[in-house]
Formats: structure tokens, sequence, C-alpha cells
């Protein structure tokens, strides 16, 4: 069964969709953002004459996100099928969006699409003067009819209806309740910089700012700005207590780590991790719980998933993000000083032996 389930690739097929989202959510966050922070205002039609520039703005990124659904679905589709499910998935994805299963039904409505068009194309049998058309009419044709008829009276409604329920349990999260919600984010979204559980809670966190509910995914976009500054601001600290927490090799890649922390890639700092991995996971955990919690107690609600200090300005009230990430910073800098030992230069030696053995031309063997 689990074979099965390894083969069918959901996550990598949502992954690779997702990869191709990030690009519209940013740059339709980024439309509607400016426009409405100067006056403007997402509107179903502009109609010549009685629009500003900002009312443009804000209706082009409104557009943009309004079709989430549908983008996902054509992304996940062309992953598991090619481009014979490029029509249904996007077919099916409008469908999701018109019968209000928002975000959840587009990733379903995908897959749907997906498998429905490899079957067709693996067990419609037609004659050898139509295979032409099976790409361009008799894939899309069926698999767009049966899949958004599935969608319509089987999957739509349910997913509807939970959708609705969570935006609504969300919404009314109490302040405790938002502490306890975003530190659970932040702690998952930090403890393995960038990897599958960071991008597993990546989409589930989407899926909720496609509804509308910004929060969480700001959360975890501040979580990740913040951890390689936190390890920056660390080696500053550790200097003022006299301790010396980095190698000079560390050191060097701190340099470009940072700087790469402020607009949101957080891989920078792996090399470093990977040096002392149980001390640094630790405190990233402990500074991205911190930082997450504020996050979601103060409404920090940015309307692009992506950016670093550039999704601050797209938020309600940027202050609350400058601060959780000053928190994350904080703790997560006080935690590497308090719990990381001090490097020795008998430390510095192993590790440079570590990485002269990384390379032995003694096992290289020519056949």
């Amino acid at each position: 069964m689990m074979n099965k389930m390894k083969a069918l690739n959901l996550k990598g097929h949502l992954l690779t969709a997702i990869s191709y989202l990030i690009p519209i959510v940013c740059g339709a966050g980024f439309l509607i953002a400016i426009g409405m922070a100067f006056g403007g205002t997402s509107q179903s039609e502009l109609i010549q004459g009685e629009f500003s520039i900002w009312d443009a703005l804000a209706t082009m990124g409104g557009a943009g996100l309004g079709l989430l659904p549908v983008v996902i679905a054509t992304g996940i589709s062309y992953s598991i099928s090619g481009k014979p499910g490029i029509a249904p998935g996007f077919v099916i994805g409008l469908t999701a969006n018109a019968i209000g299963a928002g975000f959840i039904g587009g990733i379903l409505g995908g897959f749907l699409a997906g498998y429905l068009a490899v079957a067709i194309i693996k067990y419609f049998k037609v004659p050898r003067w139509a295979k032409g058309l099976m790409p361009t009419l008799i894939v899309p044709f069926f698999t767009s009819i049966i899949g958004g008829i599935i969608m319509v009276y089987v999957i739509g409604i349910p997913v509807a209806g939970f959708t609705s329920l969570l935006t609504n349990a969300l919404n009314s999260l109490g302040t405790s309740s938002l502490l306890v919600f975003g530190g659970v984010v932040g702690l998952l979204s930090g403890v393995d910089f960038g990897g599958p559980i960071n991008k597993t809670v990546f989409a589930f966190v989407l899926t909720m700012q496609a509804e509308g509910i910004n929060g969480p995914i700001t959360a975890l976009q501040l979580v990740n700005t913040a951890t390689p500054i936190g390890f920056g601001l660390a080696y500053f600290i550790a200097k003022v207590f006299r301790k010396n927490i980095y190698t000079q090799t560390e050191v060097e890649t701190l340099k470009s780590a940072v700087p790469m922390g402020v607009v949101n890639i957080v891989e920078g700092v792996i090399p470093i991790v990977m040096n002392d991995i149980v001390r640094c996971v630790t405190a990233v955990a402990i500074g991205g719980a911190a930082g997450g919690a504020v996050s979601m107690a103060l409404g920090a609600d940015a309307t692009v998933p992506f950016g670093g200090v550039f999704m601050l300005p797209t938020m309600s009230q940027p202050w609350t993000g400058a601060v959780a990430i000053l928190v994350n910073v904080l703790v997560t800098a006080l935690a590497l000083v308090l719990i990381k030992k001090n490097v020795t230069q008998d430390d510095v030696d192993k590790q440079e032996e570590v990485e002269e053995d990384d390379i032995d031309l003694d096992d290289i063997k020519i056949y």
C-alpha cells in the first residue's frame, strides 16, 4: 500500500504546482497591496473613465488571486499527465471555483484531472487515424466532462463546507489560541530550513491564504526571514559574553546567509546547522515558535507569501511583522548563544580534517 502511495507521488505533484503558483501569488499580491495602499479597490468590472490607476492595480491583483484554485489545479494536472492535463486541469479548477470549493477543491480537482487524463490515455483506444486527436480533443473533452461532473456532484459540496468550517474556526480564534497556533506554525516552519516539513506547512497555510486568511502564511515566512538573521546576531551577542560559537568558516558563511535571510532564503545557514544539528535546530525551533506566536497574536497579515522584509509594506500594520521578526531574531540568537558550545582550536582542526577527507583521490578508480 505504501509503495503504491509513493508511486503516485502526490506530494511531488503538489509541490511542483506550488512552485508554479508562487510567482503568480507574489505578483498579484503586490499589485493588490500597492493598489489598496493608495486607496484603490478591487472591482468586479473596470468601467472606462470611472477608475483610477490604483483601482486598476487592486483589480488586477484581486483577479489574479481569485484564480488560485484554477492555477493549482492546472499545475497539478500538468505535473501528473503533461500537456494533455492542462486543459482539463484548467476547466476543473474553474469548476471548483464556481462551486465554492476554493483552493482545497482546486488541489483535489488537479489530482482528479491529472489521473483521469492518464487513465484515458492508457485505456481509451482509438483508431490510428484518430491518435493525433487524443491530446487536443479526446483527452481534454472526456477528462473535463467526467472530472467536472465529479467536482460538482461529489467533491465540491463537502469540500466547500469543510473550507467554510475551517475558515470560520481560524477567524474565531482568541488571543491565547492564536499564540498556540502561531507557535506551532513557527516551530514546524523552522526546524528543517526549507525542507519537506516546511514545504508541507507552506501548502497548508497557502490554502488558508487563498481563503483570505493571511496570518498563518505570514508567520511561516517571517520565521524563514528571521532565522538566518538570528544566526548573524548570535555572533555579536556571543562576542559580548566572550564566547566563540562559530568557526572562521562558519563566520564566512554568515556573510552570505544573513543577506539571503533578509529576502526570505533560509537555506544559507544549512552549512552551519550541519556542524551542530541538535543545538541549532533546537534554537531555531524555540525562536520560530516565539516569532510565529507573536506574528499571529499581533495579526501580521502580509498579502504575499514570499519576499522577506519586502512583505512588510503589504501588511495592514507593518509594525506587527517587524516586531515578530525582531522577537524571532532575538530569541533565536539568545538560544544559540546559550546552548552552543564554545568553539576551540581543536574543534576547528577537526572540522578542517573532515572537510579534507570529503574528497580522497585514492578512492577514484578509472576502469
